[in-house]
């Protein structure tokens, strides 16, 4: 692990079993991350990128692979492989932020109760007026009026129950926070805000994101670096405005062609992708991506890729990766207008 790291996923996979079938939901993902960075994680309903954030806070348990962690002490631990004593000690350190802001959050509970429980859990001797002054500055601190924190979930908009799980999370200071799809159920208006939030909690507070979203737009405003997903397996990797540029995988190509632009004169070329996603717990043999994509060979369909570095520094999965002139966001939204 490098000194400049806080966190690296080595050959993660995860499978679940039943009935006698199993599903490859993350298939040997590699990546790191550095402190004070976003990496956003994106794909198709399906990829596994929910999977992967859970297994990367052991809200899963991994069927294989490490993840090392630096931690604020500094010590260097497998994650996945600590005892259930060590992992108490150090769950504060990385937090999740989930997808449904109501869901989430314990309807029999004021918004104060929420906000402090993980101090309870972690902190169990911690006196209660501290308690309730450390809730009520979070409150303060990601936009919340102290005077709402006696009130229960239901009270509340999409967006505020949004604060109200990023300031449960942040209350025992982490150093890593996954943000799993924390912005999809909200208004395009309050997306913003809470985006904006999250960059400067960010910046105030020295956070790392892992961030994950089916939202290319929302991903390439507040993203360092990102991982394109495909049927479990990540297929590129890289920095998030050369990635938007200049993609070199096809179905990162295609993502990105189907990013809507904000003007009714610009005219885009779509591709669209043939067929259906494969079937997780059959996938195809080869390329899992080699039956929708339009550049496949013979040796596409009979090899699986590995995840290589190009000469640029990227990591990409394609045999093809190197001869392929692939065109991205850029291109759209620079197309010719409409005469």
């Amino acid at each position: 692990m490098n000194k400049d790291t806080i966190l690296e996923v080595k050959n993660l996979h995860k499978r679940f079993t039943s009935k006698g079938i199993t599903v490859k939901a993350v298939t040997d993902v590699s990546f790191n991350v550095k402190p004070g960075e976003t990496i956003g994680i994106v794909g198709e309903s399906g990829c596994g990128k929910t999977t992967l954030g859970r297994c990367i806070v052991r809200a899963y348990n991994a069927s294989e692979g490490e993840v090392f962690y630096r931690t604020r002490a500094g010590e260097e631990l497998d994650f996945l492989k600590v005892d259930k004593k060590k992992m108490k000690e150090i769950r504060k350190e990385i937090q999740m932020i989930f997808q449904d802001p109501y869901s989430s959050l314990d309807p029999r509970m004021t918004v104060l109760d929420i906000i402090k429980e993980p101090l309870k859990a972690n902190y169990p001797n911690m006196p209660k007026a501290e308690m309730d002054q450390k809730a009520k500055a979070m409150a303060e601190k990601v936009g919340l009026n102290p005077t709402y924190l006696m009130r229960y979930p239901h009270a509340f908009s999409g967006g505020q129950r949004q604060r109200i799980g990023i300031a449960r999370a942040l209350i025992v200071e982490p150093q890593i926070i996954v943000c799993d799809e924390a912005v999809s159920a909200l208004d395009v208006s309050i997306q913003a805000q809470v985006i904006n939030l999250l960059r400067d909690l960010q910046k105030d507070l020295n956070l790392t994101y892992l961030f994950i979203s089916h939202d290319l737009s929302v991903v390439e405003h507040i993203s360092d670096k990102v991982g394109v997903m495909y049927l479990g397996r990540m297929v590129e990797f890289g920095d998030t405005e050369e990635m938007f540029e200049k993609p070199m995988h096809p179905y990162t190509e295609a993502l990105l062609s189907a990013v809507p632009v904000a003007d009714p004169t610009v005219q885009i070329e779509r591709i669209p992708l043939k067929g259906e996603i494969p079937n997780p717990a059959n996938p195809p043999s080869g390329c899992y991506f080699h039956e929708r994509c339009h550049y496949c060979t013979e040796k596409c369909v009979n090899e699986v890729p590995e995840l290589r570095e190009m000469p640029n520094g990227r990591l990409c999965a394609c045999h093809r990766a190197e001869e392929l002139n692939l065109r991205g966001f850029t291109y759209a939204a620079d197309a010719k207008k409409e005469q």
